[in-house]
Formats: C-alpha cells, sequence, structure tokens
C-alpha cells in the first residue's frame, strides 16, 4: 500500500495537460483558460463619475451655496464635449465621462436648480478628485486581467467581455468514459431480482467526471464475463482521454479489472491505497496514452477514490495549476473513528460557528456502501492513519466535495 500523497503525487506526475482550442464567449463559461488574458484598453477607459450630480471646479464652490451656469448635461455613452470654464457646472449621470476642465463632482442630493435648470445652486463645497472614478484606476492597458490555468466563472466571463475576447483560449475538455462491473448490477429502471442492485456508480462517476470539466460517455455494463471486460476497455480507449471503472479491483474470484489491464499491456502505477474506504484503487495507463482508474465496487469507495485521485487528474488536463484536493482546517464538533494502518476519509457536514470557525460533524454511517448517508455530506473527513479516534474538538482537515 502507498500513502494517498504519495498516490496523488503519482496521479499528478503521470497525468499530462491536454491542448488547447478557442471556443465562442458565450460556450466558455466553466471552462479552463489555456493562456493569460491581458487589458487591451484602460479601465475605466475614461475619468467616470460614480453618481448623478454636476461636475464642477472645486475652485468655484469653496464658498457656498455657489450658483453656476449649467452649460451642458452628460450621460453613460453620451458625454459633454466642451471645457468647463469658471462659473460654469454639467449635469452629469453615472457613469458617464468627466468634462474637460471639471475636477469633481457633487451629488445631486446637495444641489437645487433654478431659472427652468440653467442656473444650479451647490449648496455644499467639493475638493479635487470626489465623486469619480480616474481613468486606468482599475486596470491599464496591456495588464494582465486573468491567468491560465483559472477557471471561467460568470464573474470572468464579463472580464473577457470586457476586454474584448469573443473567442476564448481554453484546454480542451477531458473525453472520459465510464463503465461499471458486476453480473449483480441492472439498470435503473429495471426490478432488481434476488441478489441483484440497480447501478448507482456510473450515474454518480458521471456526475463527478462532468462536475470536473469531462465530456463524459457512460458504457454498457460489462459483467463478470472478462474477455467483454477486456474488449470494452480497449473500444473505449480509441476515443478516451480517461476510463473509470467501479468494480472488479479487489482480490476476488470475480474481480477481472487488473486482469484485463494486463492482457492489455497498461503500465500500472499503483493498485492499492493506505485509505478508507477505498484501499483497492487502480491507477494505470494504456499503450495508447489512455489513463484508467479502477475504483472499487461500493458507493462510497468510488465517491471516496474518484474524488482523491480521478478528479486530480482531470484538472491536470485542464491545466489547473493546483490540481490537488484542497484541504482546508476545521473543527471536529464530534469524535470520528480512525484506523491503524489507513488514512480515513470519512463523511461529515460542514457549518460555522457563532465565532466563524468551520465545523465538520462526522455523519452516521454504515460504510462504504451506506450511500445514502453519503448523500447528506458536503466533505470528508480526514483522520491520518494511526489515530484511533479523532476526539471532539480536535482540529482536522477536511476535503469538500463537489457540488
Amino acid at each position: 500500500m502507498i500513502p494517498v500523497t504519495e498516490a496523488v503525487r503519482i496521479v499528478v506526475e503521470r497525468t499530462e495537460p491536454l491542448g488547447a482550442e478557442r471556443v465562442a464567449l458565450a460556450e466558455a463559461l466553466g471552462r479552463v483558460l489555456a493562456s493569460d488574458v491581458f487589458a487591451d484598453t484602460d479601465l475605466p477607459p475614461f475619468d467616470r463619475a460614480q453618481m448623478d450630480g454636476y461636475a464642477v471646479r472645486s475652485a468655484d464652490v469653496r464658498e457656498t451655496p455657489a450658483r453656476l451656469r449649467v452649460v451642458g448635461e452628460a450621460a453613460a455613452g453620451s458625454g459633454w464635449r466642451g471645457t468647463l470654464q469658471a462659473g460654469e457646472a454639467v449635469r452629469i449621470m453615472t457613469g458617464a465621462p468627466l468634462p474637460k476642465g471639471a475636477d469633481s463632482v457633487q451629488q445631486v442630493e446637495v444641489t437645487r436648480e433654478e431659472e427652468d435648470g440653467s442656473v444650479v445652486s451647490i449648496e455644499r463645497a467639493t475638493e479635487p478628485g470626489q465623486f469619480y472614478i480616474t481613468r486606468a484606476s482599475e486596470i491599464r492597458e496591456g495588464e494582465r486581467v486573468l491567468e491560465a490555468g483559472e477557471e471561467i466563472n460568470a464573474a470572468r466571463m464579463a472580464v473577457l467581455a470586457s476586454f474584448g475576447y469573443a473567442s476564448v483560449p481554453v484546454r480542451r475538455r477531458p473525453r472520459a468514459a465510464v463503465l461499471a462491473t458486476g453480473t449483480e448490477l441492472v439498470q435503473v429502471g429495471e426490478k432488481p431480482g434476488e441478489d441483484q442492485i440497480r447501478d448507482s456508480n456510473s450515474y454518480s462517476l458521471a456526475a463527478y467526471a462532468q462536475l470536473a470539466g469531462a465530456v463524459v460517455e457512460r458504457l454498457p455494463f460489462a459483467g463478470d464475463d472478462p474477455e467483454l471486460l477486456r474488449r470494452e476497455i480497449e473500444q473505449a480507449a480509441a476515443r478516451a482521454d480517461m476510463l473509470v471503472l467501479s468494480g472488479g479491483v479487489s482480490m476476488g474470484r470475480y474481480d477481472f479489472t487488473k486482469a484485463a489491464l494486463h492482457a492489455l499491456g497498461a503500465e500500472t502505477f499503483f493498485e492499492r491505497v493506505a485509505l478508507r474506504p477505498g484501499k483497492p484503487t487502480v491507477f494505470a495507463r494504456l499503450p495508447r496514452g489512455t489513463l484508467v482508474f479502477g475504483l472499487p465496487g461500493n458507493p462510497v469507495s468510488v465517491s471516496v477514490t474518484f474524488n482523491l485521485f480521478a478528479r486530480t487528474a482531470l484538472r491536470v488536463m485542464q491545466g489547473v495549476p493546483r490540481p490537488e484536493p484542497f484541504e482546508e482546517r476545521a473543527v471536529l464538533a464530534r469524535p470520528a473513528k480512525g484506523a491503524a494502518e489507513r488514512a480515513s476519509y470519512l463523511p461529515a457536514a460542514l457549518s460555522t460557528d457563532s465565532d466563524g470557525r468551520l465545523l465538520a460533524e462526522p455523519l452516521k454511517w454504515g460504510g462504504s456502501s451506506d450511500f445514502v448517508a453519503f448523500a447528506r455530506a458536503a466533505a470528508l473527513v480526514v483522520v491520518p492513519a494511526g489515530v484511533k479516534l479523532a476526539e471532539a474538538g480536535s482540529v482536522v482537515k477536511v476535503v469538500r466535495l463537489p457540488g
């Protein structure tokens, strides 16, 4: 067995980023940038009013009330093109360019128009620079605004649009194929017979892979037929960057995954991890370069191992700078049992206390097949190997689950 940290390191080391492509901005949400993004203009591109009011020369309103002649109006998208002279004011709206000659804005709440709007009385003095944002105070033309490896979210869509990125350089989405094995499995729409269960793993794996940015194909069941399993793996490898199998990786008589990989000439990097749940986890690479993760068949083990290892590989493929599972620290709300030789990754709910501390409450669950309890988990509490019991109130590492 190898430690979880070593297994993650091997996954990162043996996985290569995929190539880049350009997509339309409207299709870029959730994609990962393949190159840096630079500003093609100053932001703001002009001195910009922060509120409705009047653009003035501060020297004209040192003594108030000051009566100024209104010589024009500036609105967002329609500025006033003259130059403000002594004794003049320009009516201005939020977002409008500050007229030449003005050095401050006074808010409309402390002004009063007179003589049918041709004169304004300014009731309060201004300071130079008041109530407007200077040109390039946020970003200068040529500055880097986003970095390669950042995932494009809604806020970053606005940045890309503002700087003219009608098409965006992104990493190609990984193609992931998901395959559940076992003669005990039936389709979701079928009634399980005696000794049978419905397939749940291929659905959870497909969902996790999609959340990690992959394009997913769910393959038909392979059953416990070694030759069928070998053929399905071989065919999927021809069109996928990653193949994720569940079941068939233990030491039992009907566990054929490792034998099928060996027959196909796969290079195996590890096949047992000091992890609870999820010890019999296989990571390999087929001759064509397709990565293979053989995960345990129990639903909770599938979720834990996918998010520790397969998700990490998918993030590497997309050029994410820190693809490893992100660990935070939390205070245990109640005790968590560990194991002598393996690190335990236990499902937990998260909350915060009145002091703002992150709290992790291990869920009551019946083991690696208890997917109903696991459905309430927001994170995994990490209990190091050799710690039999992590006490309530102790500080532990937690890994958040996606979605």
